[in-house]
């Protein structure tokens, strides 16, 4: 078990110790010019003991909050780096007290601080814009409640998704979905977005009505022309009552399919109501049970681009001829393969088919085998595979990897079989 133990650097001992010193120095200071002891006189009304008296009570107080930040932070098992944080910011605020206490010393205060205070003012007018309207935009926010903690929000101008934590006086605080997952879920990173940005953000409330909101999604599959339509329906729609019977319970809203013609089968959408925060998780569950389903039944089959259908690309297709499980891919060279049997695919609709195969295989690689059979004079003809070996050559393939069919079978070389 990892130690979860926060070991702060910042040493308290040693705090407590300059703390001492300082507030000894301090009393030694004021002691010393009660008994009338050597002071040089800074201005009419100060001397140097008394600007060293007050100069070393500050030091003592910094050193005294930085050990009360020490022990709060460690008492909340915080990082380190915030102990640092604060401390600098104690350690700065001490240094502008002693320069104000120097210039207090020395009567110039007035006209120093005249100055100081008209330059002051510009940078604090200038600095305070983001912060005023951070303020006014949780204002706002908290009185219009565009997006409420727990909705789900996307700021499409900042591409981000996330589930609102905390909406604070300057920040609003987003648990991250997606980014380092492509998915809808949150991931536990915390996004920090000033409030003064909200003015100029287009913000998507995924659930505006309740912690749970639901909003319409879809599965979508690819099916071959000779699936049963009814069959493939009826297996979509007990996927999603399976799934969302709840949801469905409290929307009344019923799933329902939509469907488009494809160049390789028809795709079926299956559209249905579902949780905008648990999305990934429904949809899963329906692809699930889909798959399953389809699995089961035969009239049901997956289209597949190239390949055309699932089925047909490993018994359909082969007819029962499959090679032998233990035939194993070798590599030919491309041109000792014979035309025969290729010119029939030398036309505009093959061509234009081709060049779409190739791309494939170029992006994904050969995932399924060119057949050929050997030939007396050691060249081989493609029995299976036509479109394939025309894609691999149409890429430039000097060597083509495939399997060996000694027994040559008549009935693939027939160019509606060929794939």
């Amino acid at each position: 078990m990892a130690d979860k133990t926060v070991h702060i650097p910042d040493s308290p001992a040693r705090r407590a110790i300059w703390c001492g010193i300082f507030g000894a120095l301090a009393y030694a200071a004021y002691a010393l010019k009660a008994m009338g002891g050597f002071d040089l006189r800074l201005s009419d009304s100060h001397s140097l003991l008394d600007f060293a008296s007050l100069a070393l009570l500050v030091l003592a107080g910094e050193q005294l909050a930085a050990l009360a930040v020490i022990y709060i932070v460690r008492h909340r098992a915080g990082p380190a780096g915030e102990i640092k944080m604060l401390n600098g910011f104690l350690q700065v605020m001490a240094i502008l007290i002693l320069i104000g206490a120097f210039v207090y010393s020395l009567g110039r205060l007035q006209a120093i601080g005249t100055l100081a205070a008209g330059f002051a003012g510009m940078l604090l007018g200038w600095s305070l814009q983001a912060p005023v309207s951070g303020i006014a935009a949780w204002v706002l926010v908290t009185l219009k409640r565009p997006f409420r903690i727990g909705d789900r929000v996307f700021f499409s101008s900042l591409g981000l998704v996330g589930d609102v934590k905390h909406v604070g006086l300057m920040y609003t605080v987003m648990d991250q979905v997606g980014g380092s997952i492509g998915s809808e879920e949150a991931i536990g990173r915390d996004i920090l977005i000033p409030n003064a940005m909200l003015f100029n953000q287009v913000a998507i409330n995924y659930t505006p009505k309740a912690q749970a909101a639901f909003i319409l999604d879809e599965v979508v599959i690819r099916i071959t022309y000779d699936s049963d339509w009814d069959a493939t329906e009826k297996v979509m729609l007990e996927a999603a009552y399976a799934v969302t019977a709840s949801i469905i319970k409290e929307t009344g809203d019923k799933p329902y399919i939509r469907s488009d013609m494809w160049d390789y089968g028809i795709l079926m959408r299956l559209r249905y109501m579902t949780m905008a925060k648990d999305r990934p998780r429904i949809t899963h569950e329906i692809v699930r049970h889909i798959f399953k389903a389809v699995q089961r039944n035969p009239k049901v089959d997956w289209a597949i681009p190239f390949v055309y259908s699932f089925r047909k690309s490993t018994d359909g297709m082969m007819r029962g001829h499959l090679p032998a499980s233990d035939t194993q891919m070798v590599e030919i060279p491309a041109s000792a393969v014979i035309e025969e049997g290729l010119e029939f695919l030398n036309t505009p609709e093959y061509e234009a088919e081709s060049v779409k195969l190739a791309q494939n295989i170029q992006e994904r690689g050969l995932l399924q085998p060119i057949i050929v059979t050997p030939l007396p004079d050691g060249r081989y003809r493609v029995i299976a595979g036509h479109k394939r070996f025309l894609a691999c050559r149409k890429l430039g393939w000097k060597i083509v990897p495939v399997v060996v069919q000694q027994e040559p079978v008549g009935e693939l070389a027939s160019p509606i079989t060929v794939v």
